[in-house]
């Protein structure tokens, strides 16, 4: 059986075979014909019939060569392609009747008409016969890796696009659609192509069990990102693999891709952005491309996660140089080699390994490539790391941005951008602090009249997948069988993607006149336990059951919740309606640089009591984590 198999799959093996067949069925054919019956006047002796023959077989194996009954895989034979077997026997027997005249100067009409008919029939019926044969003996070894029995979430125009292909492409998907989903009660008892929409979402973990179930693909791309959270919430409640359908815009930029054209291909593992309480952040490209276009452009930090990403999306937008600075040799060498590969010597690329702490060095470095637009990312901002070492985030956040920046309006830089964070609002640890400082500096130089940089900060929330940040971790855990490690029950975050963010940051200097802090609206904030129960579910397990999950109390320095504003500050809107500008607040100038000194020097002096009072009295919003938690924590509790 497997030999027989094998040579009906192999596809060099059936073209041979085909051959020999068509070849057999023409030389039977003359046999036939040449059968003494009443209604012919003439037979044809053997060793003439036996040259005909020849020549047929001949002739019409190179016709139907020509016509391309042999290119065809015999799963997908078609009317079309049983036309072209006929068209090679009738031009091939026509064929050999010529060359068979020019030689003996004899014409079998009758004989070769009859043939040429049983010699039709003969091989389409074998093609047919063969094709429902190949069929079987495929389909039976498929049944081995039998398809997945799988619920539809949706029974719009995306569910049937999706199904449509999917009976077309129902070998390789290995897909089997046993029902779909939908609340519009309408529909509910109805069939879309062929397959039952059984229920609502209040029945996908019923309807999953008797229906035996094996995945589930989300398959509504425009469903708002709520009502989204609550149909995954209710999926991930079946412990069942759950997929989707991109977001619709992604399925429309997909859809000129030969490779991602089909709504198959683009299913894909849910994803812990698919989670949070927000659709994808879009950009304005053609405001960034004027900005960075023809410019040079510096990424301090250029080997970390949002200097990487800042210097994959600046690449694409054709800057006259592009410059990677980073005191980690392996993380710039990294994005360096990536960019190699990404666009060889179409881009202009300086990767120089230095650290904003050297003003020397730095100085040189901007006399040398004169940079027109700066984006600094090079900072410390593990909170915890930080609370034990407070004089290495002074040395390296608040003195490196004010290396840079101050270079930058010594050098005249177009436009300087400072990546900020969150926690620099209400800060409760060093980290935090030493940020909200960096703002200063920033906000302070904007103050000046003879400035002719236009300095900017961008603040958003935490950045998933980036080093540091609690997903690879729980990843991690969950991977290695492990407790998920949670420091509190209440403790939420704003989040955001890492094109997100490095997208807001390109868009917001785009704009920027100088001195703003933009302020991107990330959505509702989330619970860091909930994260971690859509995460547990998403493997298939179950939180609490199949993977603890362990609070270990706050981290030193550690908030309850982050804000995006302090008490301060208003907002202004900007064009794009995600994005809003933090009311510019006065710097006493000469207070700022003579605690900025102050700071500096106790620092340098690794004294952390001194560093960190000079700290509290430079960020005078920079209160201890117990009393922000608890106060908090009252709020909490009120709502």
């Amino acid at each position: 059986m497997r030999l027989l198999k094998g040579l009906f799959t192999n596809f060099r093996l059936r073209k041979r075979l085909l051959a020999l067949s068509d070849a057999f069925i023409i030389i039977v054919a003359g046999l036939i014909a040449n059968f003494p019956i009443p209604i012919y006047a003439v037979r044809i002796g053997r060793p003439r019939l036996f040259a005909f023959l020849i020549t047929c077989v001949i002739c019409c194996f190179a016709c139907m060569l020509l016509f391309g009954a042999y290119n065809k895989l015999w799963r997908y034979f078609s009317k079309k392609d049983y036309l072209s077997c006929i068209k090679g026997i009738v031009v091939g027997y026509g064929l050999a009747a010529l060359v068979y005249y020019v030689f003996t100067h004899t014409v079998y009409v009758r004989f070769t008409t009859l043939t040429c008919v049983i010699s039709i029939v003969g091989v389409c019926l074998f093609r047919y016969i063969f094709r429902d044969a190949f069929l079987t003996l495929v389909e039976s070894g498929r049944k081995e890796a039998s398809y997945k029995r799988t619920m539809i979430i949706g029974a719009g125009q995306a569910a049937r696009l999706l199904l449509t292909e999917l009976s077309i492409k129902k070998d390789s998907s290995k897909i089997k659609p046993v029902c779909l989903i939908d609340d519009d009660r309408k529909k509910i008892g109805t069939r879309l192509c062929g397959v039952l929409v059984a229920g609502g979402t209040s029945d996908i973990v019923k309807i999953a069990k008797l229906e035996n179930v094996e995945q589930i693909i989300f398959a509504i791309p425009s469903c708002p990102h709520k009502d989204r959270q609550v149909i995954l919430g209710i999926c991930n409640k079946t412990g069942l693999p759950v997929k989707m359908l991109p977001y619709l815009t992604s399925t429309l930029d997909t859809a000129f891709n030969k490779e991602q054209s089909s709504f198959v291909n683009q299913i894909r593992d849910i994803k812990v952005e698919d989670l949070l309480g927000r659709d994808p952040i879009k950009f304005d490209n053609m405001d960034v491309r004027g900005f960075i276009e023809g410019k040079v452009c510096m990424v301090t930090g250029g080997g970390g996660s949002i200097g990487s990403e800042l210097v994959r999306q600046i690449a694409k937008y054709n800057p006259k140089q592009l410059i990677i600075i980073d005191v980690y040799e392996n993380n710039a060498y990294e994005i360096q080699q990536e960019m190699v590969m990404e666009y060889g010597s179409s881009l202009n690329l300086v990767t120089l390994i230095a650290s904003v702490r050297d003003y020397q060095r730095l100085n040189r470095i901007f006399k040398k490539y004169k940079p027109d637009v700066v984006f600094h990312a090079a900072a410390h901002k593990h909170v915890p790391l930080m609370e034990n070492s407070p004089m290495e985030a002074i040395k390296n956040n608040v003195a490196g941005t004010f290396n840079v920046a101050f270079l930058s309006l010594f050098n005249k830089v177009k436009k300087f951008v400072m990546i900020s964070t969150d926690k620099a609002v209400n800060p409760t640890n060093v980290m935090g602090a030493s940020k909200r400082c960096c703002e200063m500096i920033v906000q302070y130089l904007a103050q000046q009249k003879t400035c002719d940089t236009e300095f900017v900060c961008t603040r958003f929330g935490n950045v998933l997948g980036s080093n540091g940040s609690v997903i690879p971790l729980f990843k991690k855990q969950i991977e290695q069988g492990k407790p998920v490690t949670v420091t509190h029950p209440d403790i939420i975050r704003y989040f955001m993607t890492i094109p997100e963010a490095v997208s807001l940051v390109l868009e917001a200097a785009s704009f920027a006149h100088g001195g703003e802090i933009f302020v991107l609206d990330m959505g509702e904030p989330v619970k860091i336990v909930t994260l971690a129960e859509n995460l547990i579910r998403m493997y298939g397990k179950v939180p609490y059951e199949d993977v603890e999950i362990k609070f270990t109390g706050l981290r030193p320095g550690e908030k309850i919740k982050e804000e995006l504003l302090m008490n301060e500050e208003g907002l202004e809107k900007t064009r794009n309606k995600l994005i809003f500008i933090g009311k510019q607040l006065k710097i006493d100038g000469d207070k700022f640089i003579k605690d900025l000194w102050k700071l500096k020097n106790a620092a340098n002096q690794n004294d952390d009591e001194v560093a960190v009072e000079a700290l509290h009295e430079i960020v005078p919003t920079f209160v201890s984590p117990e009393q922000y938690n608890k106060s908090a924590m009252s709020g909490v509790l009120k709502n």
